[in-house]
């Protein structure tokens, strides 16, 4: 049992779009990610998926609309909603995730930025 200082955890990666595993809580993990520009569309049948924006702005398109999302804010992807998270005008933003352990990074979608194994903080 220990804090854990997220603006630290961030200051030790820069790729983005590639989740970094700081705990677990139960059956969940919570990641942290650096995002810019545009992810890809995939959806998560069996798992939502929470997003906390630390710094910057999120846009979580969803096929019939787009969400913005600003510093100091979440959303939660329900389950079997299809999504695609992006920034704008090249802006980094910083997020924390929450997410089960049995979630895979790009659902069913298999793309070039799909990650198999996560990075342990």
């Amino acid at each position: 049992m220990k804090a854990i200082n997220i603006h630290e955890k961030l200051s030790k990666f820069d790729k983005q779009w590639h989740p970094h595993r700081i705990a677990t809580v139960d059956d969940n993990q919570i990641y942290l990610a650096k995002l810019s520009g545009d992810f890809i569309w995939h959806s998560h049948e069996d798992e939502d998926e929470l997003f906390h924006v630390i710094k910057g702005t999120l846009y979580m398109k969803f096929r019939d609309k787009t969400v913005t999302v600003q510093s100091g804010e979440i959303i939660v992807v329900p389950k079997g909603v299809e999504h695609c998270p992006c920034t704008k005008d090249n802006e980094e933003v910083h997020v924390l995730l929450f997410e089960k352990q049995s979630t895979k990074h790009t659902g069913d979608t298999q793309h070039e930025r799909t990650v198999a194994k996560y990075i342990d903080l």
